[in-house]
């Protein structure tokens, strides 16, 4: 059996454009199971061949398919090739500028700055050296930052020095440039920028190592550590996983940083025991102060350390005298220092001694209230005569090694009614004062805001340190 499949109208295979292609099929014409199907063969090959023809004419057709299309057109364009020669002399009229930034040196000389900042120009050293305006802002003047504009020859094109004013508002913008003239020199007055910069550091050895690792400044790790002084002895008390987050200002001029500005906020976890404070000033004409979130002042009565940058080689306990080879009791805390370092009075007083002590050397002693006394022993140098009124912070001496001293450091000692006692526990007891109390609503209206700052630092530099 089969199945015929009889063609009995025109089968259209294709329609091109203006004209009908049609494969024409009679009655006859029969397609069977059982026999060679050529003639199927030859239909799909007509197809395919229609298909082809129908795509060649479109494309050839395309203008008369679509008479409002735009006409393609042929552009031909002669280009002149540049000589490498006329490339290079237009290239060698543009100065390459390289750009440098130092900071100055109170060992400076004009030679040594450019030198520093890769330059070699006897002009510009000239000129620096020999103009008044140059003597007097740069040269022998320290923590300057220069920027320096280099050409490729390593001459100088323009030089900028800023710094600080003493008011910390404004800042001193001292520019050297290279005009067609000559160098010129001019100075100005620029308005200081203050930003602000969240960041913290853990502790592994030391707060100023942690510091340095945070990449905090000296300044402001100096801070940190007046700030919280009366509540955590930092030669003693820190342990290894304590860790700090602090908020503080970065003056800057023209977009670039030129010193860091005062803390603002700060949190110490010390020994899992939280200790924060805020700066707080009621009003702009009235000095601020530093206060923890209840309102208390964080400046007491004294000082937790006569010395700024110090570290306590032995702490107020028995110990191994090492001149008299015997076990005494320290009365009081040694501090490793250079010989020079500052020291300082921790309390308002007036001197009740100052002079050579015997086993203390050259010593000044210090009266304060309620028969308190503080002794600053082994100086090189005394800065206070006796009876002279001193402040809180006034350096009344220099470090030295004078008297019973294997090396330069310096002994303190606090008594009270002539009673040595702990100076680092006296300091942590020392009497607070409190906000004024027609500030407290300013006051608590920023301490809730600090609370939440506090919170969230704490909470990133948790989730970034490992």
């Amino acid at each position: 059996m089969f199945n015929p499949l009889i063609l009995k109208r025109p089968l259209v295979i294709g329609r091109l454009p203006h004209r009908t292609l049609v494969l024409q099929q009679t009655p006859e014409t029969l397609v069977t199971d059982d026999q060679p199907n050529q003639n199927a063969w030859l239909m799909r090959a007509a197809v395919l061949a229609m298909f082809l023809v129908s795509g060649a004419i479109a494309v050839a057709g395309f203008s008369a398919v679509n008479p409002d299309a735009a006409p393609i057109k042929q552009l031909v364009e002669s280009v002149t090739n540049i000589s490498l020669d006329s490339q290079i002399n237009s290239l060698s009229k543009d100065k390459l500028r390289l750009y440098r930034t130092d900071v100055s040196r109170s060992s400076d000389t004009a030679e040594s700055m450019l030198t520093r900042l890769g330059m070699s120009d006897k002009a510009a050293a000239d000129f620096m050296r020999s103009h008044p305006l140059v003597r007097e802002s740069l040269i022998g003047k320290s923590a300057r930052l220069l920027n320096a504009e280099v050409d490729d020859d390593n001459h100088l094109l323009k030089l900028t020095a800023r710094w600080v004013t003493d008011s910390n508002a404004n800042f001193q913008r001292l520019v050297i440039e290279q005009t067609a003239q000559g160098f010129t020199a001019t100075r100005d007055t620029g308005e200081l920028k203050a930003s602000v910069k969240l960041t913290g550091g853990l502790i592994q050895t030391s707060l100023f190592a942690a510091t340095d690792d945070a990449r905090i400044p000296d300044s402001i790790a100096v801070q940190l550590a007046e700030i919280f002084s009366g509540d955590i002895d930092f030669h003693r008390a820190l342990r290894k996983g304590d860790y700090f987050t602090v908020t503080y200002e970065t003056l800057e001029a023209d977009g670039e940083v030129l010193k860091p500005g005062k803390v603002l906020t700060a949190e110490f976890m010390n020994k899992g025991k939280s200790h924060q404070a805020m700066w707080f000033q009621d009003d702009p004409a009235k000095p601020g102060g530093y206060y923890n979130l209840q309102g208390q002042s964080l400046r007491r009565t004294y000082l937790a350390s006569p010395l700024a940058f110090s570290r306590v080689s032995s702490g107020f306990s028995m110990r191994f005298h090492p001149i008299f080879q015997t076990w005494r009791a320290h009365l009081g805390v040694d501090y490793a220092a250079a010989k020079g370092t500052p020291v300082r009075s921790v309390g308002v007083g007036t001197v009740e001694n100052a002079g050579n002590m015997g086993g203390y050397g050259n010593a000044v002693v210090i009266k304060h209230h309620n028969g308190h006394a503080t002794v600053y022993a082994h100086l090189s140098k005394m800065l206070v005569r006796r009876g002279q009124s001193v402040s809180q912070g006034q350096a009344v001496g220099l470090v030295g090694a004078t008297g019973w001293a294997t090396g330069p450091h310096l002994h303190f000692e606090f008594r009270v009614n002539g009673v040595h006692k702990d100076p680092q526990q006296l300091a942590r007891q020392s009497e607070s004062v409190p906000v004024p109390s027609y500030a407290r609503d300013q006051f608590n209206r920023q301490a809730t805001d600090v609370a939440k700052q506090l919170a969230s630092a704490s909470v990133a530099f948790a989730n970034t340190t490992p």
